[in-house]
């Protein structure tokens, strides 16, 4: 005879799945209140190919962050365009024509998320994250949406903490 597994047997009692909702994105400079969406930090290890006869072996190359993507919300006060553009002004001022120094355009972020009640259950350490590409979003007449600001962040490490 066949049997016929119960669910509440299967699962554990406590089981409580992380929410995508409960997350603070803290960046040095933005109000985190503005922070709609985000990608968490992603990697892809690389390969190396070793020839060998008529065959082929691989092992494991450097690893490369992949760039995170950060919606924002478009308020009119406290700007965030202004702290955007603060930010995008330290990579390189578009008035005087002045780069500048990693030391002055590189932040650092912290990723947090949360279980429902409020306690932190996870936290990404970002280090050395810098916007490669910042984009508005289109006006429309017939759109009562929010503005958005769109940002891509290239970062140089990202340590899971917990």
């Amino acid at each position: 005879m066949t049997e016929v597994l119960d669910v509440s047997t299967m699962l554990p009692y406590a089981f409580e799945p992380v929410r995508n909702n409960l997350f603070l994105l803290s960046i040095e400079g933005i109000d985190a209140f503005l922070v709609k969406t985000t990608k968490k930090p992603s990697f892809k290890m690389g390969e190396i190919e070793i020839p060998w006869m008529n065959d082929k072996r691989y092992l494991m190359a450097r690893h490369e962050y992949e760039t995170m993507s950060v919606t924002l919300y478009q308020a009119i006060s406290p700007g965030g365009v202004q702290q955007v553009m603060e930010w995008v002004r330290a990579h390189h001022d578009t008035v005087s024509g002045r780069s500048g120094y990693a030391a002055m355009y590189k932040r650092d972020i912290q990723l947090r998320q949360a279980d429902p009640i409020g306690n932190v259950i996870s936290l990404t350490d970002i280090k050395g994250a810098f916007i490669t590409s910042v984009g508005f979003s289109d006006l429309d007449y017939s759109n009562t949406d929010a503005g958005e600001i769109t940002l891509e962040i290239r970062f140089d490490k990202a340590v899971l903490q917990y």
